[in-house]
């Protein structure tokens, strides 16, 4: 095993690496993804069991976004006090029981509502995994590293291949129990690779955690992430519902569709935080933003199929860069508070994912179209940038602060001149 890189400085140990621990959050935030979303995924062979409507479908897909989102400050707050590996095995052991409880008694949609609560658990990962790895690396290598941690989110595209086809043989209640085999796999190995970092900032007051909340540049983090993250989660929990009663789709070919979107916003997460480690995360966002308004604008159309694939695929390459822009920006602006402040980021940032489905499943209901939907998400997009360039051109921080890397490469090349 690697051990944990350190290098001595004045102030004392300071970690600068450690590979396994970011492995091991990515499994981590990889298969709480995959288990976070799996009603989603499941989600027309489950409709169609229980015969739910259009709002049903919704709510229900929406449900572990809602709770794994409240989950990500506490847990994030627990992390910061107790360290992320502990609060990371606690969270897998407790995945048991939705799992199971949905295999033997999931037969209404009351009892799924609970079992989607439960499942929150493992949107909550996000809080704890990401903080982990991040604390091993220098803040100039950290939107690197907690892209290539959280692209873990391409647990979206497991869920989606594998599930409708595992379903078709075994029913979706079979696919809840045989998902605990991945489950044992993941708690064993992030049991042994996973380290927290030596230089985790000692324990503080809960007044101190909480006081990261009354920053104004939290909140507006926390909106951008609603967009982004919001729109990415969201997207990929409702879209085989979206192309099965848009489409009319076989269960599996929606799948593997969801499954191709969600891999292209996945896969360049990391890309997202590597560019605006060099380009400055705010500006990356302002060129996106541009984009994933467009691209919910044509969705609103709703072209023929291959036209919307093309539509939602490359949303979906714009949300994932984007969700690397904002945590590249993140712990450099929260660094003794990054449990908490990636928290309540992340909080929002899956509330916008609640939102998504759960207003597109009304908007079919009640007009019969899933366009006023992305209409109104396309005008949250175009809203997201418009704040964005007020806040480049009415504050220096958004300017220069958090475009740290640049800052650090000008004084390199002073340095070498």
């Amino acid at each position: 095993m690697t051990s944990p890189a350190t290098t001595r400085t004045a102030e004392g140990t300071q970690a600068y690496g450690h590979k396994p621990t970011v492995f091991a959050a990515f499994l981590h935030f990889d298969l709480s993804f995959m288990i976070w979303v799996l009603l989603g995924a499941l989600g027309v062979s489950i409709s169609e069991s229980l015969g739910l409507s259009a709002a049903q479908k919704g709510l229900m897909v929406a449900v572990p976004i809602l709770s794994g989102s409240l989950m990500r400050i506490p847990l994030g707050l627990l992390s910061d006090r107790f360290g992320g590996r502990r609060v990371g095995i606690a969270m897998l052991l407790a995945l048991y029981l939705p799992l199971l409880a949905g295999w033997q008694a999931g037969t209404s949609l009351g009892v799924l509502i609970a079992v989607g609560l439960m499942l929150g658990v493992a949107g909550a990962s996000f809080a704890v995994v990401l903080p982990l790895a991040s604390r091993w690396y220098p803040p100039e290598r950290q939107g690197l590293v907690m892209g290539i941690a959280a692209a873990g989110n391409s647990g979206t595209v497991v869920a989606n291949l594998v599930a409708p086809r595992i379903a078709a043989v075994v029913g979706w209640h079979g696919v809840l129990a045989l998902t605990t085999i991945p489950l044992t796999i993941v708690l064993l190995v992030f049991s042994v690779l996973a380290k927290d970092s030596p230089t985790r900032v000692a324990t503080q007051s809960l007044s101190s955690y909480l006081a990261v909340l009354r920053e104004r540049e939290l909140w507006w983090f926390c909106l951008f992430y609603s967009v982004t993250f919001g729109g990415y989660v969201g997207l990929s929990s409702f879209m085989p519902i979206l192309l099965r009663d848009q489409y009319r789709l076989p269960a599996v070919t929606a799948g593997y569709l969801t499954a191709l979107a969600a891999l292209a916003g996945s896969a360049l997460r990391p890309l997202g935080g590597y560019v605006a480690d060099r380009i400055g995360g705010v500006r990356l966002l302002s060129v996106l933003f541009v984009g994933i308004a467009a691209m919910y604008a044509a969705a609103a159309r709703i072209p023929a199929l291959a036209p919307m694939v093309a539509v939602l695929v490359t949303a979906m390459v714009c949300l994932g860069l984007g969700n690397g822009a904002v945590f590249q920006l993140v712990p450099q602006c929260f660094r003794r508070q990054i449990g908490i402040a990636t928290g309540a980021v992340g909080a929002v940032g899956g509330l916008g994912g609640f939102m998504l489905p759960t207003m597109l499943g009304q908007f079919k209901q009640h007009t019969g179209s899933f366009a006023a939907g992305f209409v109104v998400l396309a005008c949250v997009a175009a809203c997201a940038l418009l704040l964005l360039r007020w806040l480049m051109a009415s504050n220096v921080n958004w300017k220069l602060s958090w475009r740290r890397s640049e800052v650090v490469g000008e004084r390199r090349r002073k340095i070498a001149a």
